[in-house]
């Protein structure tokens, strides 16, 4: 019987926010690292960041600033164990 390896995905996520000076993105395709995934804004405001995952079902967040909020371009959410919403995201 012969394996299949699941084909990665390039993944583009991406915030629109005003005078942020960091932007992070974490979630459960990293573990949550805050330091593995830094993001650059390009010249329209709108910070962005590719990322390369296998297909499945993720949860993920923006640290802005050191503060932490949900993909509002998305309305695929979950609430978490602190009480706030996580975005959903499905790769196929």
């Amino acid at each position: 019987m012969v394996k299949t390896k699941e084909k990665k995905r390039r993944i583009t996520f991406s915030l629109f926010t005003t005078g942020a000076k960091d932007v992070r993105l974490a979630g459960t395709f990293n573990n949550w690292d805050i330091n593995k995934h830094h993001m650059k804004i390009n010249d329209n405001g709108v910070w962005t960041k590719t990322v390369i995952i296998p297909p499945g079902t993720y949860e993920y967040k923006f640290l802005v600033d050191d503060e932490w909020c949900h993909d509002y371009a998305n309305d695929h959410v979950t609430h978490n164990e602190y009480g706030t919403l996580n975005s959903i995201i499905v790769v196929e």
